[in-house]
């Protein structure tokens, strides 16, 4: 399937809904605290998108329940927000969040600790964040998708920590999830060229163990297979010639 290139008006319908989204994220992170329930949150981030006249962006896709994916300490991804999940100091959180405006997606994630963590905690959120940033330097029009891929599996492995394998970044637009896939680890050849006005979500996720993963009864939650920590950084971008703009950062 051909990677849709967008055009300016539909750019600026992602830069809104990934504007709205980069807020919901800051203001998320402020509410997180020890005592604090996933459904708490949930809440608090669908009032917050609705309010800035923009729509979730998961709600009821593929029947999630939730407004956000909160996936704490060994949940990878995909966490359905309880009542009866209780942020606990020492904790780690991964809050993803999409939102629509006017039919177009923007998604991001962060994980942020609950309280004061444990410096292993820390310096995991850390490298998984950095792994990001070291995924898009090698992001500009004419640089091949598995460049990014490449780049963000060799930070994670140096630093000691392993990404996952069963769950890719993704193209996004009037879909969540378009062309192309963008794997977080190296794989054969060079991955599609890119090129300027693609959109996507690049996303590792890395886990302090091993990178294996399984789901849970739910159908959702992805865990850790051994256990272990994981955590998640997502952001939207808009490829451009010489980069690319994030739109779901502010």
């Amino acid at each position: 399937m051909a990677i849709k290139i967008k055009t300016e008006e539909e750019i600026q319908r992602l830069r809104r809904a990934g504007h709205v989204l980069a807020l919901t994220h800051q203001m998320i992170e402020k509410a997180i605290k020890p005592g604090i329930s996933t459904y708490e949150l949930d809440q608090l981030a669908y009032d917050f998108i609705k309010s800035h006249k923009v729509e979730p962006g998961f709600l009821g896709y593929n029947g999630f329940p939730g407004t956000i994916c909160a996936s704490i300490n060994d949940e990878v991804v995909h966490g359905i927000p309880s009542k009866k999940r209780i942020l606990k100091e020492g904790d780690i959180v991964s809050v993803d969040i999409g939102t629509i405006y006017e039919g177009y997606y923007s998604d991001a994630a962060r994980t942020h600790p609950v309280g004061l963590v444990a410096e292993e905690a820390k310096r995991l959120i850390e490298v998984t964040k950095q792994s990001f940033y070291e995924g898009i330097k090698q992001v500009k029009a004419g640089n091949h998708l598995h460049q990014i891929s490449a780049a963000i599996q060799k930070y994670v492995e140096d630093h000691g920590y392993s990404i996952v394998r069963d769950l890719v970044g993704h193209g996004v637009g009037k879909e969540l999830h378009e062309e192309p896939q963008i794997p977080n680890f190296k794989t054969v050849g060079r991955g599609p060229k890119l090129a300027a006005g693609m959109v996507v979500a690049i996303e590792p996720m890395v886990n302090i163990g091993k990178y294996d993963v399984r789901w849970l009864d739910d159908n959702w939650t992805v865990v850790t297979l051994d256990g272990s920590m994981s955590s998640h950084h997502e952001n939207t971008l808009l490829i451009t010639e010489e980069g690319c703009e994030l739109l779901s950062e502010l």
